[in-house]
């Protein structure tokens, strides 16, 4: 390590000097590291975390989904109104791509029913401790250099490095303060949400006093509070009973704030005041915004969209006997026990003894969704870096040699491997960029 020497343009006692510094030990920064190493830079990667990758690991506890099967076209629609940029990091690693590198790491995948792609046996701890064996130890190119319990303490002062201008960052460690002086910068700072792996948001402000135009964080991939007769959240016996139950096949339908109807069928589950899961999260952006126009939104649920309304209809009207109704539409139409909850929890009384108001209501149950759940509980983020502060090589147009990447930009997707391939792609897009950057600002 280089003798410490003081800068006064930064005002802090430098202890160490590189190439370039990495900021975040996520996918994208990762990646990003993956490619500079490659190059032959020497990279230090700095991590708050004991470990990296920690949300990366907890995505891959029911399956690690890589990426995506469908054709580029479909796939890069995903990315909403960022497709255009989203389609540019995308062209530096296409989701075959990813699959390709995965198999580079010795880890194969396939293609799932729903033509999601994962690793073979399901897994992220096999991938991530291949990925970074190959980080330490490359083939080629010179080793990362990784630094955990690191949590950048917002400090990033332009100076003069050596070979160069870079910046000055400081760093709260277990043994004091850090001070790191960097020819270039790559920031992969997730967004603001699971703040326990680390995605803490904590940069919003920093960056944004720097003159960085900065979106404000928002949950996507979320689950939403409904509310039933004027009460936020479902009855205590709905809630207790059955949160955490899957509703499966059902079809999910509202119109967006822009007046365009959303429709899909999928599976979804009952929380303790709501509604989650990949139905929900493919239409989480769509809720988000009309509920932020209106207050709230409108959905219907169709609980058998298998059946025909006139089937519905005449199954529900159908004499009963001595049975009681819960018992009579298990046994004509099959409604599962978390499907009768509903029904009694948002008809009256009088809809419930309504043959053709309880057979509209089985295909188009009215809820309202109020709000989406806080922003930690999300499994991703919206808003961040604007990508209008940025250059094509996700540099910030207010601080040259400073980089972005991953989920701390403005965008967002849908689950299904294309968030992971998004910031995968991202941190290459950058990295390439930084070599870019230093290739121009080399002397001579």
């Amino acid at each position: 390590m280089p003798a410490r020497d003081t800068f006064e343009s930064c005002g802090l006692s430098v202890s160490l000097h590189c190439s370039v510094a990495v900021v975040g030990g996520g996918p994208a920064g990762l990646m990003a590291a993956e490619v500079l190493s490659a190059a032959g830079a020497e990279v230090h990667l700095f991590d708050a975390m004991p470990t990296v990758g920690r949300k990366f690991l907890l995505a891959g506890i029911g399956g690690l989904n890589l990426t995506h099967a469908e054709p580029l076209p479909a796939f890069v629609g995903r990315y909403g109104a960022r497709a255009d940029v989203c389609a540019r990091w995308l062209a530096e690693l296409p989701p075959q791509a990813v699959r390709d590198w995965a198999a580079g790491l010795g880890i194969d995948t396939f293609v799932g029913s729903s033509q999601r792609v994962f690793p073979s046996d399901m897994k992220a701890a096999p991938l991530l401790r291949a990925w970074l064996h190959r980080l330490r130890h490359p083939a080629q190119g010179a080793p990362v250099t990784l630094h955990m319990r690191h949590r950048w303490d917002g400090t990033l002062a332009p100076t003069d490095a050596v070979g160069g201008a870079g910046h000055c960052l400081g760093f709260v460690t277990p043994n004091g303060p850090v001070a790191v002086q960097a020819r270039a910068v790559v920031l992969a700072l997730g967004g603001g949400s699971w703040a326990k792996l680390g995605s803490d948001g904590a940069w919003v402000p920093w960056l944004h006093d720097r003159g960085v135009p900065v979106a404000p964080l928002r949950p996507a991939n979320c689950g939403f509070d409904v509310a039933v007769h004027g009460r936020r959240g479902w009855s205590e016996h709905l809630s207790q009973r059955f949160a955490g139950q899957p509703l499966k096949g059902v079809v999910l339908s509202f119109t967006d704030a822009q007046g365009q109807t959303f429709g899909r069928k999928g599976e979804c589950v009952l929380t303790a005041s709501g509604l989650e899961g990949s139905l929900v999260y493919a239409a989480s952006a769509a809720l988000r915004e009309a509920i932020a126009a209106h207050g709230q939104v409108a959905v219907h649920l169709n609980l058998r969209p298998d059946l025909p309304p006139d089937r519905v209809l005449a199954e529900v009207a159908r004499p009963r006997g001595g049975k009681t109704l819960s018992s009579h539409l298990r046994a004509r139409l099959g409604l599962q026990p978390t499907h009768l909850a509903l029904l009694h929890e948002v008809l009256h009384k009088d809809a419930l003894r309504d043959p053709a108001a309880l057979a509209q209501a089985i295909q188009a149950l009215p809820l309202a969704l109020v709000a989406p759940r806080p922003l930690d509980e999300a499994i991703s983020t919206a808003g961040g870096v604007a990508l209008e502060g940025l250059t094509d090589d996700l540099m910030l147009r207010t601080l040259p040699g400073v980089f972005c990447a991953g989920e701390m930009l403005d965008w967002e997707a849908p689950t299904g491997g294309y968030l992971l391939t998004a910031c995968l792609a991202s941190g290459r897009v950058a990295a390439q960029g930084v070599l870019r950057h230093l290739g121009a600002a080399r002397p001579g």
